[in-house]
């Protein structure tokens, strides 16, 4: 399981729609001990041959910081990347996300070459698809706790917003 909530969404949405997922990968082995530094998720479509590279965060930094920090991540997917799917066929572009717990993005669509998610996107776009599932017929998985959540409040979506007004337990 990954060390956050936001690594473990990551994780069950593309495993759910068939990626191969490897998780905090620690990249570029140093000799003297240690490595270059850590990928969060990496995920590889081979049907659809879509390589996609996401660094979850809950941080409130500034984009000064954050455009240091995930230039770093980035370079190093980049470069270690096409190394970690062994016998496969990988394309030559790696989609790379930053996904931000805590930010606008009215000013800021990139950050350190990559594209900018924020929190509430990922979860529309996770709603839109099992928008349309029933729990009752093609439950997700057990295995995508997260995911299999956010498909029984939108299968019972009514007593979902009953339980927001807080008028009953």
């Amino acid at each position: 399981m990954a060390d956050n909530y936001l690594e473990q969404l990551v994780a069950e949405w593309y495993a759910y729609r068939d990626y191969l997922v490897k998780r905090n990968i620690k990249v570029g082995k140093r000799p003297a001990g240690g490595y270059e530094g850590e990928l969060d998720i990496v995920a590889f479509n081979p049907a659809t041959k879509h390589l996609v590279h996401i660094e979850p965060s809950m941080d409130a930094d500034s984009w000064s910081k954050r455009e240091k920090k995930f230039s770093k991540k980035f370079n190093l997917g980049r470069k270690y990347i096409p190394t970690l799917f062994k016998g496969m066929d990988l394309p030559s572009s790696i989609e790379q996300i930053a996904l931000l717990g805590f930010a606008g993005k009215k000013h800021r669509e990139t950050v350190g070459g990559g594209k900018v998610i924020v929190t509430s996107e990922l979860l529309r776009q996770i709603i839109f698809v099992i928008r349309d599932t029933s729990v009752s017929y093609s439950a997700i998985p057990e295995h995508f706790p997260i995911l299999r959540t956010l498909q029984i409040v939108t299968d019972y979506p009514d007593d979902a917003l009953e339980a927001l007004k807080g008028d009953q337990i």
